[in-house]
């Protein structure tokens, strides 16, 4: 049964079945993912019949019980809250069912991390995941404070952040104690600044121990990009999107993120240009070469689904057909690198690749930092190890020794 009307919908939800199929066709769903929707939703309905409920019940713990009677039942697949997303967002599209609860946080501790979470996204300009992961970075220092009434900041000493950053960072990895400290500066100028504590205690907080410029960059060689690309079935619209944002990564060095971020508005088509919104909201106007163009012209015309629900370039290939997340944009290089046979590959390498290359064609340092958007000359300095010819008519011959 392929017609997801002809699923039968009996009990509450049974007039507003041929308005949740509309809506699932909307957003792309192919009509075997529907009939599925439609029977998980006929399920619902009967057991909401039985339950002396209706719509207007399906609170999160009608929702749970429901699951868990599913569950009971001996029913093998949608099994959590999740799965019933689109019959709630649609039920409460149309002011069905209640809408979904905002958790407010409850502790002194969530309480002040949402009042610097806000602090760090309108004030610092720092994006979500980076706001984020500052938070996640802090919530010991401040558990750690916990008390009785209170976090106690206001007697809080330089002893104490020192005491902290010496405990914890030696357990963690370089790049996690960097963040640590990193957010620990951030959120005691926050402190600060709002009047919690009395001076600024961000000189308390010790740096991390670490050498710039000691790794050597991991780029891809041209036949190890070339199979990345070829990994790509480009006959079907999965994998021209995928050759597309190999071909973005490779070319112009994005980030993930940055890569998730393009909208169908950043490309102009006459200009021959493309606009990079990169990390703090800074965007860069950069030229389309035509190979790249090539790409996203062919997964436009014939890959992008014509029910994407944004202007996102890089679409979801399954319903609902979202814009990519920077995490599906490191999916599509970790399953290309699997597929050629190039193990564990992360969108970053590529950016080194793209670095590399540009510089082995030529290209000055200066030039690089800027396709790649780096604020400080000194982060695009490490890509001048990777000449390595170069570099051996620099290095002095090793001094015979005698017997």
């Amino acid at each position: 049964m392929r017609d997801p009307l002809r699923v039968r919908v009996a009990g509450p939800l049974e007039s507003f079945a041929s308005g949740f199929v509309a809506e699932l066709r909307g957003l792309g769903y192919r009509p075997v993912s529907a009939v599925f929707q439609l029977q998980l939703m006929a399920h619902v309905s009967r057991w909401l019949a039985g339950e002396g409920l209706g719509s207007e019940d399906l609170a999160p713990d009608v929702v749970q019980r429901f699951v868990d009677a599913r569950h009971a039942a001996g029913y093998t697949n949608y099994l959590s809250g999740r799965a019933l997303a689109p019959l709630l967002c649609y039920l409460r599209g149309i002011g069905r069912a209640p809408a979904a609860p905002v958790e407010e946080p409850g502790t002194p501790t969530e309480v002040l991390l949402e009042r610097y979470r806000g602090y760090l996204r309108i004030e610092r300009g720092l994006a979500a995941g980076t706001a984020r992961d500052y938070l996640d970075a802090v919530r010991p220092f401040l558990d750690g404070r916990a008390a009785s009434g209170g976090l106690c900041l206001e007697r809080l000493t330089a002893a104490d952040v020192t005491a902290f950053v010496v405990g914890r960072c030696p357990g963690q990895a370089r790049g996690s104690a960097k963040l640590t400290v990193t957010a620990l500066r951030s959120l005691l100028g926050f402190l600060h600044v709002d009047g919690i504590t009395a001076r600024p205690l961000v000189g308390a907080v010790p740096s991390v121990a670490s050498w710039r410029l000691t790794g050597l960059p991991r780029a891809l060689e041209a036949d190890q990009v070339q199979r990345l690309l070829s990994s790509c079935d480009r006959g079907t619209p999965g994998g021209r999107r995928d050759f597309a944002i190999l071909t973005v990564l490779v070319r112009f060095g994005l980030r993930a993120g940055e890569a998730a971020g393009l909208r169908l508005d950043d490309i102009d088509w006459r200009a021959g240009e493309i606009v990079v919104v990169g990390k703090g909201g800074r965007a860069e106007r950069l030229p389309l070469p035509g190979d790249v163009g090539e790409a996203i012209v062919a997964y436009l015309r014939h890959g992008r689904p014509e029910t994407a629900l944004d202007r996102a370039v890089f679409v979801r290939v399954k319903a609902p057909h979202q814009g990519l997340t920077s995490g599906g944009v490191t999916q599509v290089v970790v399953a290309a690198a699997r597929r050629a046979g190039l193990g564990q590959i992360y969108a970053h390498r590529l950016r080194h690749t793209a670095a590399t290359q540009m510089l082995r064609a030529g290209a000055p340092l200066s030039e690089i930092g800027q396709v790649l958007r780096h604020r400080a000359a000194l982060t695009t300095a490490i890509y001048a190890k990777v000449d390595r010819d170069a570099l051996r008519q620099l290095a002095r011959p090793w001094p015979q020794v005698r017997s």
